[in-house]
């Protein structure tokens, strides 16, 4: 996917595919949004999340790490193996990681409240919508934008890991400024690709299917990532 910004377009897809197209990235998007918000409700509002993730003297199980890390692996595993993997199979995968991000999404209602856990989510939608209308209809070339904020992305992914174990305040309050910024300029990239992908008519229609669950997942990730960081900023703990 990473190669079609730069390679020339010989043929042009028609408009009815190009809807189809993100019409079939945004509702795998809206899925897996769906599933994360159900599970990380459900877990909560039952007490399973106390019950399976939180230990009798109040710390974290190691059950909990294991969900918070295993979704790493599996976009790892869709992302070398989805052009080998049926679609069908990939839609399984995709169910499963927004499912695990769900279960460890979970303990935000613990810690906000339901209202800034809304109001959030809003704002999010918004800036959100804001890039991705820019990203498709700018006319300047995001890749070299998007490659460093993707290393951005890298450092802010290692910094989160550590500071899960020394539990830095302010560590945590730079991390999410910085992850609004890389967040909000890669959904725009991530659009800009997509565009490139969606308009050329040379790819088949089975590898563009599975290229818009690609992108729906790659917008998911870019979601909830940039969520997670303004509700950190937003949001006032319980």
């Amino acid at each position: 996917m990473e190669n079609f910004i730069d390679t020339p377009i010989n043929q042009t897809a028609s408009k009815t595919q190009v809807k189809e197209f993100f019409t079939a990235v945004y509702t795998y998007m809206f899925m897996a949004l769906v599933v994360s918000g159900v599970v990380s409700w459900y877990l909560a509002s039952s007490g399973l999340f106390m019950e399976w993730f939180i230990t009798a003297e109040g710390a974290v199980s190691p059950l909990f790490y294991v969900v918070a890390f295993s979704p790493l692996a599996l976009v790892f595993l869709i992302q070398a193996k989805y052009q080998s993997f049926s679609l069908g199979a990939l839609v399984g995968l995709f169910v499963l990681y927004s499912s695990l991000i769900g279960a460890s999404l979970a303990s935000i209602f613990f810690v906000y409240s339901m209202g800034d856990i809304a109001i959030t989510f809003f704002v999010t939608a918004g800036a959100f919508g804001a890039m991705a209308i820019l990203g498709y209809t700018t006319s300047v070339d995001l890749s070299k934008m998007g490659s460093l904020l993707y290393m951005a992305f890298i450092g802010i992914f290692i910094a989160a890991i550590v500071n899960m174990f020394i539990g830095s305040d302010w560590l945590a309050y730079v991390i999410s400024i910085v992850g609004v910024f890389v967040f909000t300029g890669l959904t725009a990239w991530e659009m800009q690709r997509l565009k490139a992908i969606a308009n050329d008519a040379s790819v088949s229609s089975e590898n563009k299917q599975k290229m818009s669950l690609m992108g729906g997942l790659t917008l998911y990730i870019l979601f909830i990532n940039l969520f997670m960081s303004l509700l950190h900023l937003l949001g006032g703990r319980d």
